[in-house]
């Protein structure tokens, strides 16, 4: 078959395929263009989806009637004012998103510059409808009807119409994020679901935008290098979710699923969370046009860094240093859920008259003679289950301390602490389990952990990958205190534990450390496997639930917790320690 030039209907399909996959990804380019329009305000209304109908209307720049038919043309463009593609600064440049939607849909194009006429032009699937005068307002309004209803191989492989304003609605809250000076709303099918106002704080958007308890349950992240400025918030680790989709990336404020930046987020986040739990970020990289390439996908939703490295090491470095910033915080506000489950019994009151201290007809005290002796502990009767320490001095006040200060402990593994605005519950063995990794990460910083020597070797017998792929590790398990030999095929000879751990359980130490290897050991760079080792060691060093706490030992760990950095949760990402605040004490007893 000899070489021929495609027509140009079939050109303009062939772009629609990379650049037009669904409703979202039509809607996203078309606000794009309103923002790269400078627009203040953009409204968008969905009908069944996106798949009927899709309209935006901005107040941005306009066009002019010859403009309209330019941009219906494949790569025309006014975002390139000269060659030098590299130092492009807006959000789309390509120039094939309006003729590639046109091709495949009917699109309607409104626009009118300031002190202008507007006009009209409309194109059914590649072919000019109409074209004339127009009334609206300054400004753009776009709209796309029937999209892929002429392409039934593409249409049948779009998703529900729900499923496809999901999307729709993922790209505009991405896009409004982004952008916090310009005002959105969005309505489907006549509901409004987002309505933002122009002019916000980058934080009140984005918890806007995602959920309104993240405003206070966030870190603000600011770090600058090299010229790439990182901003945005991120979530306290333990105000987390079960799915990775309330992570929003930026780069020059073009939204992106950049797998680097996604594998960042992980990083910073490595020793707080569980493997199955995901944080809430929303950060924006600002990287000077010539350090980064945002032309190697269709779509642009993926980025190439000249180096990735340094970026990768500043998302790190700049969330953890906003999370250590924030101290010993845990999430601020209790759970509804579990205030709820604080239950008031219902009482039935029984009559004065009848109640054995009172004689009939009068208010005289008079117990009889056996009440009290009747009611004398026996031998066999258990004891109470609370105990007192004896007071050698005054109990100190929780004015002072933000986490307040020890007044007893409940089913030996929670401390009850009185705080000045409220009362505080720590779980001693998440608290200290994360006071010890920090411990150990000081100590690392001095390039090794001060060993205990065991008084006799233990010997682990594991299979013998697991022994494998400990004795891969030997060295770096050194630097922690950990001394292990090879002992046949199938076992590990331990000569020595990290001082600050204690003889605890050995064999589960060194179990737990080559189920960690083997499921995360080649995902993982060694700044994180060597996170994982401390994390893991730490576990089993810290203070188990079911030990006894002196109140002594109780407020020592309080007065660590605050000021440790990330005490606020556990090497897992659960929280350390809740507050119940006077108001929520009081809800409990209906004074408010």
């Amino acid at each position: 078959m000899s070489i021929r030039r495609l027509p140009e209907h079939l050109v303009n399909r062939i772009a629609a395929g990379e650049v037009v996959e669904r409703p979202a990804s039509a809607l996203k380019e078309v606000i794009e263009n309103a923002l790269d329009a400078k627009s203040t305000r953009i409204s968008i209304r969905l009908s069944g989806g996106g798949l009927d109908r899709i309209e935006v209307s901005d107040d941005g720049c306009g066009m002019a009637a010859h403009e309209i038919a330019l941009a219906l043309e494949r790569h025309a463009t006014s975002k390139l004012p000269d060659d030098a593609i590299e130092n492009v600064s807006t959000l789309g440049f390509r120039g094939e998103a309006l003729p590639s939607i046109a091709s495949v849909a009917r699109l309607s194009i409104d626009s009118r510059p300031k002190g202008q006429d507007g006009w009209n032009r409309t194109v059914d699937n590649g072919v000019l409808l109409s074209e004339g005068p127009a009334a609206l307002p300054p400004g753009t309004r776009i709209t796309v009807e029937q999209l892929f209803a002429r392409v039934p191989a593409r249409r049948k492989f779009l998703r529900s119409a729900k499923a496809e304003y999901a999307a729709c609605l993922d790209v505009v809250r991405r896009l409004a994020m982004a952008h916090p000076s310009v005002a959105f709303t969005l309505e489907h099918d006549g509901r409004r679901a987002i309505a933002v106002q122009g002019g916000e704080a980058r934080e009140d958007r984005v918890a806007a935008l995602t959920d309104r308890a993240l405003a206070e349950n966030h870190v603000i992240v600011s770090l600058e290098r090299e010229g790439v400025r990182l901003s945005g918030v991120a979530s306290l680790p333990t105000y987390n979710r079960g799915v990775g989709d309330h992570q929003f990336l930026f780069v020059n404020g073009r939204p992106v699923r950049d797998r680097l930046l996604i594998g960042a987020v992980r990083g910073a986040y490595a020793d707080m969370l569980a493997r199955d739990r995901h944080p809430v970020v929303a950060l924006f990289l600002d990287v000077p046009p010539l350090e980064v390439d945002v032309n190697v996908h269709p779509a642009k939703t993926e980025v190439r860094f000249r180096d990735p490295a340094m970026i990768r090491g500043m998302i790190v470095s700049g969330v953890r240093r906003a999370l250590d910033a924030g101290g010993f915080r845990s999430v601020q506000q209790a759970d509804p859920a579990s205030l709820s489950a604080w239950k008031t019994e219902p009482v039935t009151p029984t009559p004065i008259s009848a109640l054995p201290i009172f004689e009939a007809g009068s208010l005289n005290y008079a117990p009889p003679a056996a009440t009290f002796a009747d009611r004398r502990p026996s031998f066999t009767t258990p004891p109470p289950q609370a105990r007192a320490e004896p007071a050698a001095a005054p109990a100190p006040e929780g004015t002072s301390f933000p986490l307040g200060v020890a007044r007893g402990q409940v089913a030996r593994t929670y401390i009850v602490a009185e705080a000045e605005d409220g009362l505080v519950i720590v779980d001693q063995h998440a608290a200290h389990e994360r006071l010890t990794l920090e411990r150990m990460r000081r100590a690392m910083e001095g390039q090794r952990v001060a060993t205990q020597a065991l008084l006799l070797p233990e010997v682990v017998e594991l299979d013998e990958p697991a022994c494998d792929r400990l004795e891969t590790r030997i060295d770096e398990l050194r630097n922690f205190g950990l001394e292990l030999e090879r002992f046949g095929p199938s076992a590990m000879l331990v000569r020595a534990v990290p001082a600050m751990l204690g003889q605890g359980d050995v064999q589960g130490l060194v179990t737990d450390l080559a189920d960690d290897l083997a499921a995360y050991d080649e995902a993982l760079s060694l700044k994180e496997r060597l996170d994982l080792v401390a994390a893991t060691m730490a576990c089993h060093g810290s203070v188990r639930a079911g030990r006894v706490l002196s109140v002594a030992e109780m407020n020592a760990l309080l007065r660590e917790m605050e000021i440790t950095p990330r005490s606020g949760q556990c090497n897992h990402g659960r929280p350390t320690w809740v507050k119940l605040g006077h108001g929520d004490i009081e809800k409990l007893f209906g004074r408010k």
